[in-house]
């Protein structure tokens, strides 16, 4: 198949599109991206790409054509302006597109505006159009403080609405997302929905974990509003004697500095906050922990997220333990691979931090758990094969 996939973002920015991508390229398939400039997580655009250098790129295989794009910075205003001008010169590098495919693929992180460039593809060529959806507009923005009463929330509920009835084919990362679309949007019942859930990287496979006498503890992943990662530096605080246990947080966003300075302010010593790293480096994290974190928000929207760092903790092999609700918390009972409170409870957190800290078989058989739960549920070969049958199924249709 020829492929045109749609994405904000790809590598070097690391979000799994990338690896689905060079996978789908390994299958013999002719997979062109149309993304923007590499500016995440930090919000600059990084300098090689630059002043019109490599907007036109061949990486593993995968052909990218990169339009303008300003970084998306730290402030909402900026990231909307991020988000428009990807819309906007992403569509008019559409318009120039010679080349003939079989099928448009959206990777649609956030937001929907993303959507755009790939609905005028599928327009002009007359093919099929696939939006995966990973973040459900426009209920997500409620999570930076915009009402659902407001103006800009039902302006974006009618271009959502608009957006989303383009598609061929609507699939979720999250069997909840259906339930909004269907629900809340009103998406017509004859839309076709169908649940792909996500799979890890195989670079998150290890095979042990580093033997140093702490009880270490692992978060990886955006440190943003929703991550909710003031609840580790809470729970950090009330374990502070406990001088066994020790917390690592690796990633960066927009509430890491304050969630540092959270920590200095308690004067911890038992929590360390690496930076952002790539997934390439990311095995000497997972090889460390003992048990991995997962914290959240209590949020409509956060609740009914399937976070792709469940399926890279599980294919380690580790025990999760969260503080979150919703679909997160479902899967983790599910699975039997760990212990989980409610939301923002700190306290809680604390108590089931340690009451793991001091059960070693139980790690090791929630370890277990979480493997084969992954293996039935998420395993790579299996979820790119779902994909390409259901794109094939597509092209044959048309």
């Amino acid at each position: 198949m020829k492929l045109l996939v749609v994405c904000q973002h790809f590598y070097p920015e690391q979000f799994r599109i990338n690896d689905i991508c060079f996978e789908l390229v390994k299958k013999g398939h002719d997979v062109t991206v149309l993304t923007g400039l590499p500016n995440y997580p930090k919000g600059k655009v990084l300098k090689d790409y630059k002043w019109f250098k490599n907007r036109k790129q061949n990486i593993n295989g995968v052909k990218i054509i990169r339009c303008s794009l300003i970084g998306r910075g730290t402030s909402t205003i900026r990231m909307g302006i991020n988000y428009l001008w990807f819309a906007l010169f992403g569509s008019l590098k559409a318009l120039f597109m010679k080349k003939n495919f079989d099928l448009v693929y959206v990777y649609q992180l956030s937001p929907i505006t993303m959507t755009w460039p790939a609905i005028l593809v599928k327009k002009m060529k007359k093919i099929p159009l696939i939006i995966h959806v990973l973040d459900q507009w426009p209920v997500s923005i409620t999570t930076g403080g915009i009402s659902k009463d407001s103006f800009i929330y039902k302006i974006l509920t009618k271009l959502s609405i608009a957006s989303y009835n383009k598609a061929d084919l609507i699939t979720c990362s999250s069997k909840s997302f259906k339930k909004y679309l269907n629900g809340e949007l009103k998406l017509p019942k004859e839309k076709k929905f169908l649940y792909l859930p996500s799979y890890a990287e195989d670079t998150y496979k290890i095979s042990g974990t580093t033997k140093n006498n702490k009880f270490d503890l692992v978060f990886a992943g955006n440190i943003g509003p929703a991550q909710s990662v003031e609840t580790i530096v809470e729970a950090a605080n009330i374990l502070k004697d406990n001088e066994d246990i020790m917390f690592h947080i690796v990633g960066d966003g927009l509430t890491k500095a304050s969630c540092e300075e959270l920590a200095k302010k308690y004067k911890l010593n038992n929590i360390k906050f690496y930076g952002f790293f790539n997934v390439s480096e990311m095995p000497k994290f997972y090889e460390l922990a003992d048990a991995f974190l997962i914290t959240m928000v209590d949020n409509e929207v956060v609740n009914s997220t399937l976070p792709a760092k469940i399926q890279s903790y599980m294919i380690s092999g580790k025990p999760i333990i969260g503080a979150i609700n919703g679909e997160v918390k479902d899967v983790i009972e599910d699975a039997k691979c760990g212990l989980c409170c409610e939301s923002l409870n700190y306290k809680k957190f604390a108590q089931l931090i340690l009451e793991a800290s001091k059960s070693k078989i139980k790690l090791k058989e929630w370890g277990k758990n979480a493997k084969e739960y992954y293996l039935k549920n998420y395993e790579k070969d299996k979820c790119i094969a779902d994909l390409e049958k259901v794109m094939q199924d597509l092209c044959n249709k048309k």
